[in-house]
């Protein structure tokens, strides 16, 4: 099949998070079965306009705020002839209602929706618009067979008007062979962890929060903050007011070598945000035998067990938060046990059996199914 995937970034933008590693997992796969991959994404300062990345020949045109207008103008110029058989949107910020502006057939990829959420994560005017443009996916893709990463996120589009029938759930995989439990690695003193983009919607301050109720309670843990993102600078202040500067470690950027030795090192990790598609970093830790602590929400009522691979807390909830992570850094039993269910569970996912699905659903959108 000759696919086109049209998404916000690619795995290389500075602001790549979880939608652009599913990009490359399921993608790359795809190109390694045979099949010619085009990505067609918004660009940086900088950046090189076309790139081939895990054998997908990326275009990049745009920004990160001009890419709604910028995809199509350049998929009418130099990218229309393709003859793609099928192409994928994927719906990770706000649609870009490719059934317009494209002939081919469409499959809708949805990671999650912000909702309200989107409050909490951008301006109150980007805000405004990424609600009002979600409020249009009933009417622009009504009928437009879809694949969504979690049941929360297929529940949240037929919420909007989706049907049902047209909506596939397929999981985010996770490499179990590169993230793996290692014997006698965990740190000398109780540590957690916070892996991704910080954003005001992931709420890491939630977390430092906790550490610094923790410590009032006579309990001391190491916070390490792994990622980059806008809210660093709040984050910092927030540190220093409650002065937990002895116990909370904002890391910046890391390397995957890095966030590798972070996961297999630290005793839990938290992720405290409203909303996820998935919580692909809670996979990872869980591959890594580390369990985790985070909020009762939709799409990581889905990648966390309650009590069986880690625990799930009312969001927001500083008290249950703190709670929670008490209970697992002062129980050595507990925690080993939910370690052991956390592997388990990360096992019965693969990168291979979700991009095998992609592929059958592609083949059924294109037509091509029986070539």
């Amino acid at each position: 099949m000759r696919i086109l995937v049209v998404n916000w970034l690619d795995r290389e933008n500075p602001q790549a998070g979880g939608a652009e590693e599913h990009l490359h997992q399921i993608f790359g796969r795809l190109v390694e079965e045979g099949h010619q991959v085009t990505a067609l994404v918004s660009g940086w300062p900088g950046c090189i306009g076309r790139i081939n990345i895990d054998g997908i020949e990326v275009h990049r045109t745009g920004s990160r705020y001009t890419f709604p207008v910028s995809a199509p103008k350049y998929y009418r110029r130099h990218l229309l002839g393709c003859d793609f058989d099928v192409v994928v949107e994927d719906l990770n910020k706000v649609p870009l209602f490719a059934p317009l502006w494209t002939k081919s057939p469409v499959l809708l990829v949805a990671h999650h929706l912000f909702g309200r959420t989107a409050f909490q994560a951008a301006s109150a005017p980007i805000a405004i618009a990424t609600v009002l443009l979600e409020r249009l996916i009933p009417f622009f893709y009504k009928g437009t067979p879809t694949v969504a990463v979690s049941e929360g996120t297929k529940r949240d589009l037929v919420d909007r008007g989706l049907r049902p029938d047209d909506i596939d759930v397929i999981p985010n995989g996770i490499d179990v062979t590169l993230y793996t439990p290692l014997s006698d690695s965990k740190t000398l003193q109780p540590t957690i962890l916070f892996l991704g983009r910080l954003k005001r919607y992931k709420r890491v301050d939630l977390i430092i929060q906790a550490v610094a109720e923790l410590g009032i309670r006579g309990i001391h843990v190491q916070l390490r903050v792994a990622g980059t993102g806008e809210e660093a600078p709040e984050l910092s202040k927030l540190v220093k007011r409650l002065g937990v500067e002895d116990r909370v470690e904002l890391m910046g950027f890391i390397k995957d070598s890095k966030k590798l030795e972070l996961l297999q090192s630290s005793w839990v990790h938290v992720l405290p945000s409203p909303k996820e598609g998935w919580g692909i970093s809670v996979m990872e830790a869980a591959a890594c035998g580390t369990p985790s602590v985070a909020s009762d929400a939709p799409g990581l009522r889905e990648s966390v067990l309650h009590e069986v691979t880690g625990l799930l807390v009312q969001h927001g909830d500083v008290g249950a938060l703190a709670e929670a992570i008490e209970a697992l850094v002062s129980d050595a039993k507990q925690r080993q046990r939910m370690s052991d269910s956390a592997r388990q569970f990360a096992e019965s996912f693969s990168w291979n059996v979700s991009a095998r699905r992609f592929e059958v659903v592609l083949g059924r959108v294109s037509g091509l199914a029986d070539d």
